[in-house]
């Protein structure tokens, strides 16, 4: 393990420190988020940004290639956790674009040239969630681990299956009923994960896999962005936006808000820079969320709460999250990958709105739909969660919160193909999914199988399914 790196608790009331080699997804002192910090003084000195573009120029052939390959690991002493290069486990994760949508400018009123989609679909996955599991699984293989799990409204799930696979691990996913675009799932049950489609919502899929990681008997090692190594592998999104700007920051950065993780792990990102003296400037940041899906919102834009230096009203989370479970309220939007109403990095997330002079918006499904379309008729197309932080710099830019000439950098989450039913839907009317949901399943005879295993929302019931002893649960 890398000895200038511990795991500290975010809380600053408790601040407790861990070893990494510790597995852990929340502090056992106090329950608060983890952090991954490095004592920055044991390290080599970085110098400056510039240091990393040398890397472009390897063959990705050998350990270092391979790395330097990757658009995670070619900035791999920013994220410096690992014991040794060859524990580190990539695909190739990364390699994504940044377009200076010139075309898409026009249409939003803007100064041509000052506004860059920042493609992370391009993942081998198809999604963003490939830049934290690359770091995760990294993890996951230095302490042993044989069992990989997430809870998933489609996108975490694929990349956790594409990974599991390739590192060798058995991977398991719980997926809400109903709750996931079939091309997402597509791609979970070819890659050969064990899903469990449990009789809930995302929220109940995380709190049950929780439960189940929480136990040590099970073995199990969660995947879910709750775990501070999945950020530390999101962080790399912030450094290939800077490289692709000749090292400069742009003014904004706007990303969609679902579990908060990644506006969590960019947030880390600049104080680490600032921290290192690598930039001199950091941009603001806005997170969108969903209208079906605005808790962020609620809690940031109408009722004022701030990360206040960690000491944020945690009283106020509790009593809305308290009037969702009284109301029986579930998230409900066009964009499942961003379907959350208990996003559980809101912490983080409110720290990062602190570091980054951030502001919280929410987008209405049609809003939604509407520049997702846009962004495939004058980009290159994503999935509808993507499409809220255009629609997003829409609603700011009429605001006049963001200047028409101000360098704005939108966050596309995931590949348009991630959702085909939304576009098919869009330009036809036709719902395929609900045609889908009503169509008779007919025999299926691969060699190669994997279909989804239904289960009811009941932890016995999940450990049965997950092929263990329901009997034992609490002697882990």
């Amino acid at each position: 393990m890398s000895e200038s790196a511990f795991q500290k608790c975010i809380n600053p009331a408790c601040a407790a420190t861990f070893d990494v080699a510790q597995v852990l997804v929340s502090c056992p002192k106090c329950g608060g988020l983890l952090d991954i910090l490095y004592d920055w003084e044991k390290l080599p000195r970085i110098k400056g940004l510039g240091f990393f573009e040398h890397r472009w120029s390897t063959k990705g052939v050998g350990v270092e290639g391979t790395l330097d390959f990757s658009g995670v690991w070619r900035f791999r002493e920013l994220l410096p956790f690992y014991g040794r290069e060859d524990q580190i486990v990539t695909i190739g994760e990364g390699r994504t674009v940044l377009q200076q949508a010139d075309l898409l400018a026009r249409q939003m009123g803007m100064v041509e040239g000052k506004l860059l989609l920042q493609y992370e679909g391009l993942n081998p996955s198809g999604s963003f969630k490939d830049n934290g599991m690359t770091a995760a699984f990294t993890h996951a293989r230095m302490v042993g681990a044989k069992k990989v799990a997430c809870a998933s409204t489609g996108n975490t799930s694929a990349s956790l299956a594409m990974f599991a696979s390739l590192a060798q691990m058995r991977g398991i996913v719980f997926i809400g009923s109903g709750k996931i675009a079939l091309g997402k799932l597509s791609q979970a049950l070819d890659y050969g994960a064990l899903t469990l489609q449990i009789n809930g919502d995302f929220d109940d899929c995380l709190r049950r896999i929780r439960e189940v990681a929480a136990d040590a008997a099970n073995g199990i090692y969660l995947m879910n962005s709750v775990n501070p190594f999945r950020l530390e592998g999101q962080k790399s999104i912030m450094y290939r936006i800077l490289e692709a700007q000749d090292w400069q920051s742009p003014d904004w950065v706007i990303v969609p808000g679902g579990n908060l993780g990644n506006c969590s792990a960019f947030g880390k990102a600049f104080m680490e820079l600032q921290e290192l003296g690598l930039v001199k400037k950091i941009p603001r940041l806005a997170v969108i969320n969903a209208a079906g899906a605005n808790t962020l919102n609620e809690l940031y834009s109408n009722r004022g709460l701030r990360w206040n230096g960690g000491k944020y009203d945690a009283s106020m989370v509790q009593k809305h999250y308290a009037a969702l479970d009284e109301s029986n309220y579930h998230a409900h939007t066009v964009a499942s990958a961003i379907e959350i109403s208990r996003p559980v990095n809101l912490p983080k997330a409110l720290r990062a709105l602190q570091v980054m002079n951030g502001v919280v918006r929410e987008v209405t499904d049609d809003e939604i739909l509407e520049h997702r379309a846009m962004v495939a008729r004058w980009g290159f197309g994503c999935e509808p969660a993507s499409a809220a932080s255009v629609a997003g710099l829409h609603q700011l830019l009429e605001q006049q919160v963001i200047g028409r000439d101000e360098t704005v950098v939108c966050i596309l989450t995931g590949h348009e193909l991630k959702d085909p039913n939304a576009t098919v839907k869009y330009h036809t009317g036709i719902d395929m999914k609900s045609v889908q949901d009503i169509a008779p399943r007919g025999p299926v005879h691969g060699k190669l199988v994997n279909q989804p295993i239904p289960v009811e929302n009941d932890l016995k019931a999940i450990i049965r399914a997950m092929g263990d002893d329901p009997g034992r649960i609490g002697m882990g």
